[in-house]
């Protein structure tokens, strides 16, 4: 398996702008039974389309159904830190399904989430600061702060032998590699997140892609 740079698609010298590559792409509010659908269906597909020459999987909403685990992980990095916002507020900050759904769709990135959520709602007391921050230096370590949490306690869920792949997944990677066809992941996830997700939920068929590829932290860390 190699961890490509892009761009993605040297995965043989076959594979070219000319030729036929199939990108599997489902959306976060695709139901699973479409996706089991769409297994049983590709699975056909993968052994009798000599044209389709690779299967390119997302990670996030794709292998995996990660939205939920996103937001109960900040649920309970706000919990750790008693986050009140409003600051008055006796209850610790919980972002509601319906709410993170919307938040997720319109901003993207752990750190501009939160810093977009204070700016509209006002910036938290917490056991951070027990007061509001009021400058740009001490607002910054307050997101760092509850983003580092919520990753290491993310990471703890992905790793608790409870989530699985969405259905069909597994069943349509092995197809696709006993028919002899390309099999790839490309995220913009961290690359340390993808391989996280993947060796937890993918097993030993991590090992056997032909191709991954993640996305690079920037200069605001998401």
């Amino acid at each position: 398996m190699a961890s490509c740079s892009m761009p993605l698609l040297p995965l043989s010298p076959a594979l070219s702008s000319s030729n036929p590559i199939f990108s599997l792409r489902i959306s976060n509010t695709t139901r699973t039974s479409s996706l089991s659908y769409s297994s049983r269906s590709l699975s056909v597909s993968a052994s009798s389309s000599p044209s389709l020459q690779a299967i390119i999987f997302d990670c996030d909403g794709v292998i995996l159904e990660s939205e939920h685990l996103h937001r109960q992980a900040y649920n309970d990095a706000f919990s750790q830190f008693n986050v009140r916002c409003p600051s008055s507020s006796s209850q610790p900050l919980n972002w509601g399904l319906e709410f993170y759904d919307e938040l997720q769709n319109r901003i993207g990135g752990g750190k501009p989430k939160m810093r977009w959520y204070f700016k509209e709602h006002g910036w938290p007391s917490s056991t951070i600061f027990q007061a509001p921050p009021e400058d740009d230096d001490a607002k910054a370590k307050l997101i760092d702060t509850i983003q580092d949490w919520k990753t290491e306690r993310y990471k703890e869920i992905i790793k608790s032998g409870t989530v699985e792949p969405r259905p069909g997944v597994l069943r349509l990677m092995d197809d696709v590699k006993a028919a002899g066809k390309k099999l790839a992941v490309c995220s913009a996830a961290t690359k340390s997140s993808v391989i996280l997700c993947l060796e937890n939920l993918i097993g030993e068929r991590f090992q056997s892609l032909d191709c991954f590829l993640a996305g690079k932290l920037n200069s605001l860390g998401i």
